[in-house]
């Protein structure tokens, strides 16, 4: 019988001292909260509804389109017949006479989270971008107009203010380096124009880049976020914002993208000052680094960012950088990988004078760069040779000078500056020197929208393209690699 109770008294000492151990690391479970209900009170009425109204122009069918004689010589001379694609979605009876260009108004919805109480908002650019009339809708019923105070496209924010003289219920900014995986999150928004609707989870990583630009940097949540939640705010248990809810995965369930809100905070600043966001520029286009390259550096590791390319009379260039440098520290930060690179640089202030490492065959050299403006901020995009080897073809904004080379009236629209044998772009009839001017009946801005542009699209989709080829304006159709 004692021995018994000896090894019961045992057992429950050790027990004791298991949990007593275990004290620390289970205090946070007992923080879970029970209940969202009070801190979704408490931040809903300072999440609002924002509809926005734009004015769509529709250009009618090209009457190339329209005149048999011309499909008949282009399957003729073996090229594609882009009538099949105007015939799947017009039928098969095209009117006479050219079709007058239209105008429609295109609405939308988004969310957004009001920052301060004289009635600024945070939202996505994607939200607001083009619109000619944007209506914000409070929880509480109340209607305001809003205007665009400035937009990022960069990093998908805006920033908008609502015509109001009301304070306004607002919430405030939390710190986003602060988050760690695993803590619990709710994201509030209008899904699919269903108003303030809450849903939770926990932050499923952090520094997710996930293609959206040189700027990303997002928190990923299993936080419920579905179309009409852009815009709208990522909350802690403290009911601050810790990020805006901008992008998901489509194929997946439970994977969605918040901009941190140390990011927004930055961008706010700038475009409730400016209007817009200056950032800082070098001019290379660094090229991410594995261990081979590493090696045919002469680098231990593949930590730094590869130059691939200088663009001329670029702050970069006059600092002395070459193509095949890899710049491993920015003033005095380390620079592990091209991402952290396009970070640095762009917070770096114009005018200042920054000193820059680089490995150059195997020695450390030390450079002054004078910071320059990014260009693109300014309206002037850098015109620097873009590739994509999945489409078979290289492309590079039309500048001036292209544009009087290839006797173009405009410079306008992309020049393909290569062409892969046997790739997609080959298979769609584009050569050498052709012009696209424009990507699904839109005009094409540069390569860089052309991209994203095809981003939107599914794997082996076809997408129409207006191409220049020499004296001939034509429409061919470009099929997606699967």
């Amino acid at each position: 019988m004692w021995s018994i109770t000896s090894k019961l008294s045992r057992a429950g000492l050790a027990f004791l001292v298991i949990l007593t151990l275990m004290a620390p690391s289970l205090a946070p479970a007992a923080e879970r909260p029970d209940t969202f209900a009070d801190l979704a009170d408490k931040v809903s009425p300072a999440v609002v509804n924002i509809r926005t109204e734009k004015t769509i122009k529709q250009s009618g069918i090209p009457d190339i389109m329209k005149d048999p004689r011309r499909r008949q010589q282009d399957r003729g001379q073996g090229q594609t017949d882009p009538y099949e694609f105007f015939r799947r979605f017009f039928g098969p009876n095209l009117p006479d006479q050219p079709s007058q260009p239209r105008e429609f108004k295109q609405r939308s919805l988004g969310s957004g989270v009001i920052v301060d109480r004289t009635g600024f908002v945070l939202t996505n650019n994607h939200v607001v971008e083009g619109a000619d009339q944007i209506t914000v809708h409070l929880k509480n019923g109340k209607e305001y107009e809003a205007q665009i105070k400035g937009r990022d496209p960069k990093t998908d924010l805006a920033l908008i203010k609502i015509k109001t003289d009301d304070e306004l219920p607002f919430l405030p900014m939390g710190d986003s380096t602060a988050l760690r995986v695993g803590d619990w999150v709710i994201a509030v928004g209008n899904p699919f124009g269903l108003e303030n609707t809450v849903t939770a989870g926990i932050v499923s990583a952090k520094g997710r880049a996930i293609g959206a630009g040189p700027y990303d940097d997002f928190v990923q949540t299993d936080a419920s976020i579905n179309p009409g939640n852009s815009g709208g705010p990522l909350i802690n248990l403290k009911g601050e914002v810790v990020g805006i809810n901008t992008a998901i995965v489509p194929q997946g369930q439970g994977i969605g993208f918040a901009i941190p809100v140390n990011m927004a905070k930055k961008i706010m600043a700038q475009l409730k000052d400016k209007g817009k966001v200056i950032r800082g520029y070098f001019g290379v286009v660094p090229q991410k680094l594995d261990e081979k390259l590493a090696e045919q550096f002469g680098m231990e590791e593949p930590k730094g960012a590869l130059v691939a390319f200088v663009e001329p009379d670029s702050p970069a260039d006059q600092g002395g950088v070459k193509r095949g440098d890899v710049i491993v520290e920015v003033g005095g930060k380390p620079i592990p990988d091209t991402a952290t690179l396009y970070k640095v640089v762009a917070d770096l202030k114009v005018g200042e004078s920054i000193e820059v490492k680089v490995l150059r065959k195997g020695e450390t050299h030390s450079l002054n760069i004078e910071v320059g403006e990014r260009p693109d901020e300014k309206g002037v995009k850098p015109n620097v040779p873009q590739n994509r080897t999945d489409l078979g073809m290289t492309l590079q904004n039309v500048t001036p000078q292209i544009a009087q080379q290839l006797g173009l009236k405009e410079a306008k629209g992309l020049v393909v500056t290569g062409i892969a044998p046997g790739g997609p772009a080959a298979e769609a009839g584009l050569s050498r020197g052709d012009v696209i001017l424009e990507v699904g009946q839109q005009p094409v801005e540069d390569v860089d929208s052309f991209y994203a542009k095809l981003e939107t699209l599914k794997k082996g989709e076809g997408v129409l393209l207006l191409v220049q080829q020499r004296e001939i304006t034509r429409y061919l159709v470009f099929k997606l690699p699967e």
